[in-house]
């Protein structure tokens, strides 16, 4: 395993193009593309403010810098470094901005949820779709970009409109039995639209692409609901993760419930293995400290080393109580997913902010409890194999498969802290990012095999 330099960065902006082959990132104004093999700088571009979002279009030719400060999206093209392009909303303001799929349209939404704007790139043609709902997940395109679901609000009430992506007309418009819808989500075949309601009310709705609604789940009724939704990539599952500690799978078949994932503090089963990670200190031979210390020799002194260890059922997680009288509490599943062969799913509950959970979905259940030192940030599956990189605010990677699972020291001084992790999509590299740096981990042809 290979590490490239540490190179600066704002925002968490760094992402890998699509192709694979670019990897852009944001230093305040100005957005950087370089080779993602050999991290060489092909094009520098100066914004007119501070970037606050960046995307790649779905071909890799272009990308799209938000600075929504001032209302104002600027595109770049790689083909042609002298092109350019900038969209500005005004006085309308700007929250949200995208790529449609054909990466050719870009859609804005304005402040208040006003609207959504749909600029063309090729006949700079303008559409607008009212009355988006201010929700968590309002937009949601199928996987092969054809339809687009989006979220509205209009007379008190829910409802969901699709649009045939190629022309922007709509094919469909309905209301949703929710009383405050949150969030929609197409399923991988893009067959199934699945919208789910408020914490404050539990309910999921399964609706076809022509508006019919297929079934609708509610586990319970008066606590806290639902919190996080996954899909499966076969489309053949559907985890919906809950304010009470559980997940919950519906099968595609019936959209009946298959089984339910508890996320207990203490783990007894046998058949579940528990790792954990311990820190030590190294040690060091008194008889060849010299005075002064030598640089590598006092960065060793202070720095710690950590690794997995086995540990014996029955085995006790660490528990966070939540304060209830408090909004948003950390409590219930917050993270799901599946990886890229469908037979694992990760998730963590916020009660137990330090512990990764690995089920085997072709056995349903629990397989292995990764059980950390510090609060878990993010995780990804490496999209090739079912491979789990898991980070936790430190300079480490933790990185889990069938075979066992490992933990890498990133080199370097200072103090990177790794939150946010993204694969590439070859799976034999990982973008590394904290808040003000970022690095490249590539890993040897064995490991990715």
């Amino acid at each position: 395993m290979n590490f490239s330099e540490l190179f600066k960065l704002s925002g968490l902006l760094g992402r890998f193009s699509p192709d694979g082959k670019c990897l852009a990132s944001c230093i305040q104004h100005r957005l950087v593309v370089r080779d993602a093999s050999s991290l060489q700088i092909l094009q520098l571009y100066t914004c007119l403010d501070q970037i606050q979002y960046i995307e790649w279009s779905s071909d890799s030719l272009f990308i799209l810098c938000a600075m929504y400060k001032r209302g104002i999206v600027q595109v770049w093209s790689l083909e042609q470094p002298d092109w350019h392009c900038k969209i500005d909303e005004g006085s309308a303001g700007l929250v949200a901005s995208c790529w449609s799929p054909d990466g050719r349209h870009i859609l804005n939404t304005t402040e208040f949820h006003l609207r959504i704007t749909v600029w063309s790139l090729c006949t700079k043609s303008v559409s607008y779709i009212k009355y988006p709902k201010a929700c968590q997940q309002g937009m949601a395109f199928t996987k092969d970009g054809r339809y687009m679901a989006v979220a509205e609000r209009r007379d008190c009430k829910d409802f969901i409109s699709i649009f045939v992506c190629n022309n922007w007309q709509l094919l469909r418009h309905f209301d949703t039995e929710t009383q405050d819808l949150f969030g929609i989500e197409w399923a991988p075949n893009g067959c199934v639209l699945a919208a789910w309601d408020t914490c404050l009310e539990y309910k999921v709705l399964l609706y076809s692409l022509d508006g019919r609604l297929l079934s609708s789940y509610r586990a319970y009724e008066w606590p806290l609901g639902v919190k996080s939704i996954a899909w499966s990539p076969s489309s053949q599952f559907l985890a919906i993760g809950s304010f009470d500690e559980k997940v919950r799978i519906l099968n595609h078949v019936t959209w009946k419930k298959i089984t339910e994932l508890d996320h207990p503090a203490t783990i007894s089963s046998k058949k579940t293995i528990v790792y954990k990670e311990v820190e030590k200190s190294p040690t060091v031979d008194t008889e060849r400290l010299t005075f002064p210390p030598t640089r590598a020799l006092a960065s060793s002194l202070f720095s710690t080393q950590s690794k997995y260890e086995i540990s014996q059922v029955p085995v006790s997680l660490q528990y966070i109580k939540p304060v209830a009288d408090r909004a948003n509490p950390k409590v219930g599943v917050g993270m799901l997913a599946f990886s890229a062969d469908n037979c694992f799913l990760a998730t963590k509950n916020d009660n137990i902010p330090s512990a990764v959970w690995i089920w085997d979905i072709r056995k349903l259940k629990l397989s292995v409890v990764l059980e950390q030192l510090c609060t878990i940030q993010g995780f990804q599956w490496d999209p090739c194999q079912p491979r789990l990189a898991v980070c936790t605010g430190t300079s480490r990677v933790y990185l889990w498969s069938p075979a066992g699972c490992v933990v890498v020291q990133v080199p370097g001084e200072g103090d990177f802290q790794i939150t946010s992790i993204s694969w590439h999509s070859s799976g034999d590299s990982m973008l590394l990012l904290s808040k003000d740096h970022f690095c490249v981990c590539y890993l040897e042809r064995e490991e990715v095999k």
